[in-house]
């Protein structure tokens, strides 16, 4: 499968079966996002930076809430965390796991909050972490790494940190990988991977260049 990054939280991710699109943005965080094809669209967070749906064209579903949906024969697990706020007054989020062919990815969206023991049971054991580590309203890095630790992926893809196209105030990769205790890896254009590729012990972080974003 491929696994390509918009800027912000936005992937591509695809497979033999199934084209997902999450999290697309629209132009009022600085950026223009690519027009792309996909089966589904999935949104993690009611917020122009996360649900602009509109940018995909083709889609036969969108998914947004907490639940368990079958999309041809690919598996899509919805699981309710949440984005930022104070016990009882906290804003909703929905993290995705998503089950290709022979890998899985899980994609935490606008997640701020670390998560329950529950929600981790249903998070942990991708293959493919996507892991917002710029602050802000979400995940900052030293909790990055805590979800890190609590997953245990194969691969971590950092996402939603600070890029010069973007209008948003997040902190860049670096302070994350510092966290991590790893050099900062050559940016790919996209992640091909294969179930083969991911007979590793120790978890590896990948960085990717934001296609279609302004330098």
């Amino acid at each position: 499968m491929e696994i390509t990054w918009y800027g912000l939280s936005c992937f591509r991710m695809r497979s033999r079966k199934l084209t997902v699109v999450a999290d697309p943005y629209d132009d009022s965080v600085g950026q223009t996002l690519p027009r792309m094809r996909a089966h589904v669209v999935t949104c993690s967070h009611d917020a122009p930076g996360h649900n602009h749906v509109s940018a995909v064209r083709g889609y036969d579903h969108v998914f947004q809430w907490p639940g368990e949906y079958e999309v041809n024969g690919i598996f899509i697990t919805g699981v309710a965390t949440y984005h930022k706020g104070a016990v009882g007054e906290r804003e909703r989020n929905t993290s995705f796991v998503y089950q290709f062919e022979d890998l899985s990815v899980c994609h935490l969206g606008d997640m701020g909050v670390l998560p329950g023991r529950e929600q981790v049971e249903i998070l942990s054991g991708a293959d493919v972490l996507l892991l917002p580590v710029g602050g802000g309203d979400a995940l900052d890095a030293a909790k990055a790494v805590e979800i890190v630790t609590e997953l245990e992926p194969k691969i971590v893809v950092p996402m939603h940190y600070a890029l010069p196209a973007f209008n948003m105030e997040l902190d860049e990769v670096d302070k994350f990988l510092k966290e991590m205790g790893v050099p900062a890896p050559d940016p790919l254009p996209s992640l091909k991977l294969r179930k083969s590729d991911l007979l590793v012990e120790e978890t590896r972080v990948v960085l990717l260049d934001p296609q279609g974003v302004d330098a």
